[in-house]
């Protein structure tokens, strides 16, 4: 057993393994037109970097617009026939603005393929945060580039600006390989209200082949990898009540039902012995993980003990007949995020208290449907009350899962490309995550993949976020690669 499969819980032996990939060498007139115009990329993207996009401070609403508006900008400097800024469905006062852009292929038949990402940044104050300079005046020191929105989201969306100039210089195209679309949205950081709106307003505009989401990352310098697939989400607050006020533990307790007791009893009924959750027809349509994918996922160096250090966690603990990697990536979990009730201050008080309330998380995978599991759990709860406990049960929105099918010849060429740039074979990662990409493949009916060059250690939503710029540079040219991989096997697969 390889050490990685050990690391793994022994899912594959390594002879079982499929067989490893060995990428195309790289291109080195492509590598060249990158080196020179590297210097002026890293320019723009600094000073697209200062814009403060905060799309949560509403004081920095007008940033988010300028940050869009710089963006439309430079795509249409750099080529883009098309590139606009589109607003949230009911104008700019309902939300803030996305960038669209368009740059059509000459070949008939050419497939369409539209990169998603975000160019909002999450709050960021250098005066309370302790971040070591100020995170809107890009740095760059010893590899790296340190601002916020460096890796989430600008550095992976902007590196497709500089992939399709190079693509075109290499190729001595006069228009891409494939039919290339942008929709940079400026709501992500914020929960991406108005998203799902805006696509269905956009549709006819947005209809693509594929969808390629750049706001993901690897699984670390060392080991490329391609995320298959992110996880949906359904929060529930479940409150109980009983008396119609705190009574005496001592003159009622025992003889009429307590929602404290109650709530108890609700959230440890919530798993079995073996760890899954009980709410009928939860596990219904769950698309299981496929025999490839988890032997993919089996080869990844996973340290379990230096992953639990992260998670200030001394043992893991899950879902019977599933690895650690699994469980997070590919299994549906419920986790309960609160529970209170009655008095928690200093000494006792001795009352049976009126309510109770927890609050619920559920990670959802492809096959499960948010909106029945709402009808489940409201159904579960008020199954298991007694008399004399009234529950109400409020649904705090949902986020439906995203999954990249396998087979599909997108992937196969996404694999290549960053085979091809990283010099080594791509493994697969999921993410247990969530984020909008279900949105795209919902409202366009097109499959959806995950490219990103961002890892662990980029500090997402932290202090000093950071790109590797050696990481960017490579995402510069799979993304190069991509288009041409992209269109050539896409027409044979397709017959077009």
């Amino acid at each position: 057993m390889s050490e990685a499969v050990a690391a793994t819980g022994g899912v594959a032996r390594a002879a079982d393994a499929p067989a490893r990939e060995v990428p195309a060498p790289p291109d080195p007139v492509l590598r060249d037109w990158i080196n020179g115009y590297w210097s002026d990329f890293l320019d723009d993207l600094t000073d697209w970097l200062r814009i403060p996009s905060v799309s949560a401070d509403p004081a920095r609403a007008a940033d988010v617009r300028r940050s869009a508006e710089w963006l439309a900008d430079h795509l249409r400097g750099i080529g883009f026939p098309t590139a606009e800024v589109w607003d949230c469905p009911g104008g700019p006062e309902a939300g803030l603005p996305a960038v669209f852009a368009e740059w059509p292929s000459a070949d008939p038949g050419a497939p369409t393929v539209l990169v998603y990402g975000h160019h909002d940044v999450q709050p960021a104050d250098a005066a309370t945060d302790p971040w070591d300079t100020d995170p809107f005046e890009p740095v760059r020191r010893h590899g790296r580039l340190y601002a916020r929105g460096a890796a989430d989201d600008k550095g992976q969306v902007f590196l497709h600006s500089l992939g399709v100039r190079v693509h075109l210089a290499a190729t001595g195209r006069t228009a891409p390989a494939v039919n290339l679309k942008l929709l940079i949205e400026g709501e992500e950081e914020s929960g991406s209200p108005h998203f799902a709106d805006l696509v269905r307003e956009h549709a006819e505009r947005l209809a693509c082949d594929v969808v390629i989401v750049s706001d993901t990352g690897m699984w670390s310098e060392d080991t490329p990898t391609v995320c298959t697939g992110m996880r949906g989400l359904a929060g529930f607050q479940v409150d109980l009540y009983g008396p119609g006020q705190d009574i005496h533990s001592g003159s009622f307790g025992g003889a009429v039902p307590n929602p404290a007791t109650e709530a108890a009893r609700l959230v440890a009924a919530l798993h079995d012995e073996d760890r899954r959750v009980t709410l009928p027809g939860f596990y219904d349509g769950v698309v299981p993980l496929d025999e490839t994918e988890r032997e993919l996922f089996a080869r990844l160096p996973f340290d379990e003990e230096r992953w639990l250090a992260t998670a200030h966690s001394t043992a893991a603990l899950g879902e019977s007949g599933h690895t650690t990697l699994e469980r997070i990536w590919a299994r549906p979990t419920a986790e309960v995020n609160g529970i209170w009730a009655g008095y928690t201050g200093e000494g006792s008080k001795t009352i049976v208290p009126a309510s109770a309330h927890v609050k619920l998380s559920f990670r959802l995978v492809a096959g499960q449907r948010p909106e029945l599991l709402e009808e489940s759990l409201r159904d579960w709860v008020n199954g298991r009350l007694p008399a004399g406990i009234r529950a109400e049960v409020v649904a705090h929105g949902y986020t439906r899962p995203c999954l990249t099918p396998l087979d599909h010849p997108a992937l196969a060429s996404l694999r290549r490309a960053m085979g091809r740039a990283f010099g080594r074979e791509i493994l697969l990662t999921r993410e247990g995550g969530s984020g909008p990409a279900a949105d795209l493949r919902d409202v366009l009916g097109a499959p959806v993949l995950f490219m990103g060059i961002s890892v662990p250690s980029d500090g997402w939503h932290s202090v000093n976020e950071k790109v590797e710029l050696d990481l960017l540079r490579r995402g510069v040219e799979a993304s190069a690669y991509l288009w041409a991989d992209l269109a050539e096997h896409w027409t044979s697969r397709e017959g077009r």
